[in-house]
């Protein structure tokens, strides 16, 4: 990189950082800049006097594959199944058909109990559980056409990126 982006490599990067933190379709949730391979010199709009760079750099990217394991603290519960959270992502969900067997909702306790061998194992909330990736959904966050805008309901939270998994088969299965 040539000596006149020494200086400017770091304002770039506290410039791009906080506005990455996105999905991107099918390459998945962008984290952080790794490096910044090149900065063109940079162009003064006219009459606006913003100045554009063309900036060439690497990302950081969260996209698990499936079947990996992956370790996070379980955010809330419900008959559906358990929702964890990593401390940078929170869109994982595991279904109560992909818990362990013998795992039955405490709807007094809002949380799994997992019945083994006489024990009796509490999915609490903040705790830390393994997970396995089962499947990624991709949703197109595109804003609707006007047609679509009418019946699309407003409170239907989407997120762009979301993963399931599963906890009830052991490691090495």
């Amino acid at each position: 990189m040539p000596t006149r982006c020494v200086f400017i490599v770091p304002l770039l990067q506290d410039c791009l950082n906080p506005n990455i933190v996105k999905v991107i379709q099918k390459i998945g949730l962008c984290i952080c800049v790794y490096d910044i391979l090149s900065a063109s010199d940079g162009l003064i709009g006219h009459g606006t006097g913003i100045v554009n760079v063309n900036v060439e750099f690497r990302l950081i990217v969260f996209r698990p594959f499936k079947g990996e394991i992956i370790a996070g603290k379980i955010s809330s519960a419900s008959e559906e199944g358990m929702r964890i959270a990593l401390d940078f992502f929170d869109d994982i969900f595991v279904p109560s058909n992909l818990l362990f067997s013998n795992t039955t909702f405490n709807s007094q306790e809002q949380c799994w109990v997992w019945s083994n061998e006489g024990q009796e194992y509490f999915y609490d909330k903040n705790e830390w559980v393994r997970f396995r990736v089962e499947q990624e959904h991709w949703t197109d966050l595109s804003p609707p056409t006007p047609p679509e805008r009418d019946n699309v309901a407003h409170s239907e939270r989407k997120s762009p990126y979301s993963i399931t998994v599963s906890t009830g088969c052991p490691i090495g299965c």
